[in-house]
């Protein structure tokens, strides 16, 4: 069957087809990328939201903890997606490296009876229902009145040309440590004043507690250390 009449002439003029290079990737869609995106934001939102609904749902107290710790990892997967990375990584290294496990021991140390605690709860579920209703209520006010600017969507463009090269980390940083640098020193005294008062607080002289003295565990002796004692035959040694 003989081409159609203009094909050579649209086939020279267009000049020869492209091909394929060997051994090149195909490139990504990105239906295919906003797809596999997608897919990740709702697993780890709603891994999220049943950790944290887990977390004050479980009668055992270390297994709320642990949902605890899986929520804040979820959450860091929603910050990565977002290309907040490192917000991930503190909420990982800080929240969960630290504040989490700090919780585990804390409650496992304490052998807490829970049951007691729960003691008298119904009497103050009424007052508890009433409140948890006033908050369900204004976040239905402030979700169906809230509104997106386009303004204040605009506004943040002129900034990022300027900071197309730095990562968020460098960005944040240059930030913090500029614009921001007094306020941030103040927050560490802040910190450094609550964390003074709670050793000032717990610090105290109690009657029948054994203290550490530094001094005079130098100053010891083997005389202090040791005693020798001639024990006579089937006989015991009082402490």
């Amino acid at each position: 069957m003989p081409p159609p009449t203009g094909f050579y002439r649209r086939a020279a003029r267009c000049g020869p087809f492209p091909r394929k290079a060997e051994g090149a990737a195909p490139a990504a869609d990105p239906d295919e990328r906003m797809t596999a995106a997608a897919a990740f934001f709702y697993l780890f939102a709603s891994v999220t939201v049943a950790s944290g609904f887990m977390v004050i749902a479980s009668r055992n107290p270390v297994a709320s903890v642990l949902f605890l710790i899986l929520a804040f990892v979820n959450a860091a997967g929603l910050f990565v997606l977002m290309g907040a990375e490192f917000l991930a990584m503190i909420l990982v290294v800080v929240y969960v490296g630290a504040v989490a496990v700090l919780f585990l021991f804390v409650v496992m140390m304490l052998d807490v009876d829970f049951a007691e605690l729960r003691q008298g709860f119904q009497q103050y579920l009424p007052i508890g229902g009433l409140i948890g209703a006033i908050f369900l209520v204004e976040l239905l006010l402030v979700v169906g009145s809230w509104t997106i600017d386009p303004g204040l969507v605009q506004a943040p463009l002129g900034n990022v040309a300027a900071a197309e090269n730095l990562t968020n980390a460098q960005a944040l940083g240059r930030v913090l440590y500029t614009d921001y640098a007094y306020f941030f020193q103040l927050a560490g005294l802040i910190l450094l004043v609550a964390m003074i008062g709670a050793i000032v607080l717990t610090l105290r002289d109690r009657p029948g507690v054994k203290r550490q003295d530094i001094a005079v565990q130098n100053a010891r002796t083997q005389k202090m250390a040791v005693e020798t004692r001639k024990v006579p035959s089937r006989q015991g040694v009082e402490v």
